[in-house]
């Protein structure tokens, strides 16, 4: 029935359209309108402000700025593609290849909607309590099913990981700062930023980065063994999660007075006191915070500790991006 409701309605409409045809052009020639004539009309508004005087004015005008992002981004690029952003991995399942698996199951019950992630260095496959007991305590799992001894090699591993993570997170929300001041310099229109955010950016001159920070993720992963039910526990070695298993890694280990222990004990909250100490001023080259309020700040080793520096509150300094890019593994004598 509801067949025949639908072929009768669409007779009746290719009835009413042969019938009286200009009423259908009109209609569509409207909606046709309708549909497209804004797009047109944006882009002639589009063109225009883009060639106008005022955005070439004022593109000139802050012209030094955009090209201070450009160098980040580019910096942003350098710090992702040498970082390895990688800690542990999981046992379970590396060998996985060697064997082939089928459920020949003939239950009628569906089976095998969730299947276990067995080739996933990330992922470690374990009982259900296990999964559960990752969600309570993460540290401690992610140390006994990942392979993170309490050593001081792997604790120096895990904070150059946090460095990394650090560095990368602090270059990345520093363009994002850059670009919106950048957008609120110029003033555009609202459709502008609606429509057009992108191709305003590449108009100004900024080189928008698509790097984000790699959080290393892993996970605690149960699958029943029919595959009807899966649980996971997921956790992410953001600054937080690292420090933390700093911390207990440190709390593990007999400090002895060596780079590796020493090196350990860099977190987010000992790099923040020491920008703080220095007045979040570069101690190259004296640039601040205060002269330059999106300026990219780095917490350096002044004696690095290939060379045997410690990280002491004495052996750290805080220096803007350019410099700490110059000086790398150098030693600067002041």
């Amino acid at each position: 029935m509801p067949y025949l409701i639908a072929i009768g309605l669409i007779a009746a409409i290719l009835v009413f359209i042969v019938e009286y045809w200009y009423i259908a052009l009109i209609v569509i020639v409207i909606v046709v309108a309708a549909a497209v004539l804004p797009g047109i009309i944006r882009d002639v508004r589009k063109n225009k402000y883009f060639a106008s005087e005022e955005f070439q004015q004022k593109k000139s005008e802050i012209a030094s700025c955009v090209a201070e992002h450009n160098e980040i981004a580019a910096y942003t690029s350098e710090i992702r593609n040498r970082g390895t952003f990688a800690l542990g991995i999981s046992s379970t399942g590396s060998q996985s290849h060697l064997a082939a698996f089928e459920n020949t199951s003939t239950h009628n019950y569906r089976r095998d909607r969730n299947v276990a992630q067995y080739k996933a260095s990330n992922v470690h496959n374990s009982s259900l309590q296990v999964v559960r007991n990752a969600k309570a305590d993460p540290i401690k799992y992610l140390m006994k099913y990942f392979n993170i001894k309490a050593e001081e090699p792997r604790l120096a591993e895990v904070e150059a990981l946090g460095s990394e993570i650090a560095q990368l997170e602090n270059a990345v929300i520093n363009l994002k700062q850059r670009e919106k001041s950048i957008t609120k310099s110029f003033v555009p229109p609202a459709f502008i930023l609606e429509y057009y955010a992108e191709e305003f950016m590449q108009h100004a001159g900024v080189k928008l980065s698509p790097i984000s920070v790699p959080y290393p993720i892993y996970k605690f992963e149960y699958v029943s063994a029919g595959g009807n039910s899966s649980q996971q526990t997921t956790i992410k070695l953001d600054t937080r999660t690292i420090d933390a298993l700093s911390e207990r890694l440190s709390e593990k280990i007999k400090f002895k007075r060596s780079a590796a222990g020493q090196r350990a004990l860099m977190t987010a909250r000992l790099r923040n006191f020491i920008k703080g100490r220095d007045n979040h001023t570069c101690q190259n080259c004296s640039i601040s915070l205060t002269k330059e309020p999106h300026l990219l700040l780095e917490v350096d080793h002044i004696v690095p500790v290939s060379k045997g520096g410690l990280s002491t509150i004495e052996n750290l300094q805080t220096l803007c991006w350019k410099c700490n890019r110059t000086k790398s593994n150098k030693m600067v004598v002041r």
